[in-house]
């Protein structure tokens, strides 16, 4: 076996990496930002970390494909007022339609394969 080169592996800290200010397909920035290392699918496709700021809802939206995630710190909290907290690992079924708010910020890595539509 071959070793790994240089031009075939990017590591990076989430906790130290720079975060990409998400932006709305209007244009507008939203209070959150996303951490995605493949660069050949948009932003918020495929796997990435995204933040959400203490305050922030997302905008409602379909999605067109299944979602998963797990909280990896902070609350957040869904508009049927379910809860997830850190460690929670969640499944959303293709053509759920929702919004999520946190209160204290939260931080999550996310694996959805096709782009949400937005309500």
């Amino acid at each position: 076996m071959k070793p790994t080169g240089k031009d075939e592996r990017l590591v990076v800290n989430i906790h130290e990496a720079e975060y990409r200010p998400w932006v709305m397909e209007n244009g507008e920035l939203h209070d959150s930002s996303a951490l995605q290392l493949d660069n050949s699918k948009p932003m918020g496709v495929g796997f990435h970390i995204y933040k959400m700021e203490p305050g922030s809802t997302t905008t409602p939206h379909v999605h067109t494909n299944h979602e998963e995630f797990l909280i990896l710190s902070g609350e957040l909290i869904e508009n049927d007022g379910t809860v997830y907290r850190e460690g929670d690992l969640v499944w959303l079924k293709k053509g759920t339609e929702h919004s999520s708010t946190t209160k204290t910020g939260c931080t999550m890595a996310v694996f959805i394969e096709t782009r949400e539509i937005e309500l």
